[in-house]
């Protein structure tokens, strides 16, 4: 059975974006007569037959997209939107950012987006969603993707945190190290816990016992941990341990990583030379300061949730898809073997 052509489809061969496309559906003022007959020049080429549901969408389109995103000033989200803005404009659409810190108000930014015609399709970032809402969503059927998320009722894009933290210890424990703390952030978010859950897996599968005092969060909670300044806290705490500081660390991510190399600085410990250290995300930060970590192809997750959310705006019905993107292990040059010291 041949594949339905797209909207997508059409707006690309005629070279003009998806809200062209609609409007000259509905018949639009707006549209030129050269356009319009273009791109039903395309159509009739192309044998293209309107999905219900597309013709629903150039009745009541608003050619935007709505991102409710916590902490869109976060180097991570500002990759991944590179990538949602790029995707979004080759459909020619609107971005509309809600930022959240908290459940209650991501509730309020979706009861929103629901208003009737307010927007096209939501993206979804780094939290869970409220389950509150869900039937809302089921019911008004907006099309709707989770990006760092997960619920087993709508399309996610996400990277395989635990495993990444697997990955990042085995590094470590490779090189020798035993004694391998972490820099957690909180546990509200779920990449987080995932990294948690990775870290502790490793240690396990290798015959060492996890312990709980040797994972810390910085007490600054902006971002949920992640930022700068908890990752200088947390390893600061290490630090007061003496003798009894690991060798050797896994960061949740790459800005506490910078936060973390600082707070060794400042007490003249040497990296990799004292202690080994693996990030998460490879943020441009990263490279600059040469630092070992799990990279996640953060612009490409962007891009991918605009693309599958295109794709859900123009057949509702399609079967639910998880897209996990694999990270990778980028080695430089903060990690070095185990050494003993008479510390």
């Amino acid at each position: 059975m041949a594949s339905r052509i797209t909207i997508y489809e059409i707006a690309r061969a005629a070279g003009v974006g998806i809200g062209t496309v609609s409007r000259v559906l509905n018949n639009h003022p707006s549209v030129t007569p050269e356009t319009r007959q273009k791109v039903r020049d395309v159509m009739r080429r192309m044998r293209y037959q309107p999905h219900t549901y597309a013709q629903r969408l150039a009745r009541h389109h608003s050619e935007t997209i709505c991102a409710v995103i916590p902490f869109f000033t976060n180097y991570f989200f500002a990759e991944i939107l590179r990538g949602v803005q790029e995707g979004i404009g080759r459909l020619g659409y609107d971005l509309v950012l809600f930022g959240v810190n908290d459940v209650s108000q991501a509730e309020s930014s979706i009861a929103r987006a629901l208003q009737r015609g307010r927007v096209d399709g939501m993206l979804f970032f780094s939290m869970r969603l409220p389950e509150k809402v869900v039937p809302r969503l089921r019911e008004a059927r907006l099309p709707i993707v989770l990006v760092d998320s997960y619920h087993p009722d709508f399309d996610s894009v996400s990277v395989a945190n635990a495993n990444g933290a697997y990955d990042a210890t085995e590094h470590l424990l490779s090189l020798g190290h035993c004694r391998i703390g972490m820099i957690t952030a909180s546990q509200l978010s779920i990449s987080a816990g995932e990294r948690l859950d990775g870290y502790k897996r490793a240690l396990e599968k290798n015959g060492i016992r996890y312990s709980k005092e040797l994972v810390k969060a910085g007490a600054n909670t902006k971002e949920h941990g992640f930022n700068r300044e908890a990752g200088c806290e947390a390893m600061s705490d290490f630090v007061r341990m003496g003798s009894e500081m690991p060798s050797a660390f896994f960061v949740s991510s790459d800005i506490q990583a910078i936060g973390a190399l600082a707070a060794l600085s400042e007490h003249s410990l040497r990296v990799p030379d004292d202690v080994s250290i693996v990030g998460f995300d490879d943020i441009e930060l990263a490279e600059h300061l040469r630092l070992t970590t799990m990279r996640q192809p953060m612009y490409e997750m962007g891009e991918t949730a605009v693309e599958r959310l295109r794709a859900r705006m123009e057949d509702p019905d399609m079967d639910v898809l998880h897209r996990t993107f694999s990270p990778q292990l980028i080695v430089r040059d903060t990690c070095g073997p185990f050494i003993v010291k008479g510390r």
